[in-house]
């Protein structure tokens, strides 16, 4: 067996792994997996954990990050900037929290 940089650099990336996932799949599913794995040259272990790593980046980044419109964001400004006076309820729920807490 030839010792390729990409052989080389997935031996250490497995030596490094302590924990395991598994799955049940299809088939089907398993052999679309392996035929793109074999496209891009990977082992099927590592088209599943880069796909999913990407996968799991992008909703963690969408759901970390607020977009907001033109409008949105000087709603959010002058709320900051000129805060109304809290309501009777908030308050009363401030007034609440200061008690179960012992504040």
């Amino acid at each position: 067996m030839v010792n390729t940089p990409a052989r080389s650099r997935q031996a250490n990336l497995t030596r490094s792994k302590t924990e395991r996932l598994e799955a049940r799949i299809s088939k089907e599913q398993k052999e679309i997996f392996q035929c793109a794995a074999e496209i891009q040259g990977r082992t099927l272990t590592d088209f599943v954990i880069s796909s999913v790593m990407k996968v799991a980046k992008q909703i963690i980044q969408e759901n970390e990050m607020m977009i907001l419109s033109r409008q949105d964001q000087e709603i959010f400004v002058e709320a900051l900037l000129n805060p109304r006076e809290p309501s009777a309820k908030l308050k009363a729920a401030a007034q609440r929290y200061k008690q179960n807490m012992g504040v």
